[in-house]
């Protein structure tokens, strides 16, 4: 079945509440991370396909159909001609699998309730964070989302990296 791509998708919410990781400093001493109030954030859908190290994301102010619809014709667009892609993702409202019919190239299939350590992008989220984001403070919702393009990029910069996180022995469809 080497004509099937395999995609993890899901979406984090960034912002203001940000997350805060340990950090160099001389033995000691106490290191001050700053923790922002505000709450503006944004949200960033993210898709890795385990074959070709292929990322595909968006960045968007809210979490829904519409968003979700965009990113699913990222991914078709990314998908060859003769390809078929399998993107399997959590049970969102937003991730309804009649979004598939629109797309002649994708198949959704969900996760059981209640799994995220069954979805591999979940450990994008903590490397963007543990990396990227953490002990960061946003001016407003364009810095946030200047950041997590970054971010992602930074992250997709390097396809071994992109696999080896994401990679599990059941996507190998080759017999």
């Amino acid at each position: 079945m080497d004509n099937v791509n395999v995609w993890f998708q899901d979406e984090a919410r960034f912002g203001q509440r940000n997350t805060t990781t340990r950090i160099w400093a001389e033995k000691g001493s106490r290191p001050r991370a700053i923790q922002q109030q505000q709450f503006q954030n944004a949200y960033l859908f993210g898709a890795v396909c385990v074959n070709t190290g292929q990322t595909e994301a968006i960045v968007a102010p809210v979490s829904n159909m519409e968003v979700m619809t965009k990113h699913l014709q990222l991914i078709s667009d990314a998908t060859p001609v003769g390809k078929h892609s399998v993107i399997i993702m959590d049970q969102a409202s937003w991730h309804q699998t009649y979004l598939e019919e629109q797309f002649s190239n994708l198949t959704i299939i969900h996760l059981p309730p209640y799994s995220p350590e069954l979805n591999p992008i979940e450990q994008v989220w903590s490397w963007l964070r543990q990396n990227e984001i953490a002990n960061r403070c946003f001016k407003d919702y364009n810095d946030i989302v200047d950041k997590c393009c970054i971010a992602w990029n930074r992250f997709c910069e390097d396809q071994k990296r992109v696999i080896s996180l994401c990679y599990r022995d059941w996507t190998n469809l080759i017999s």
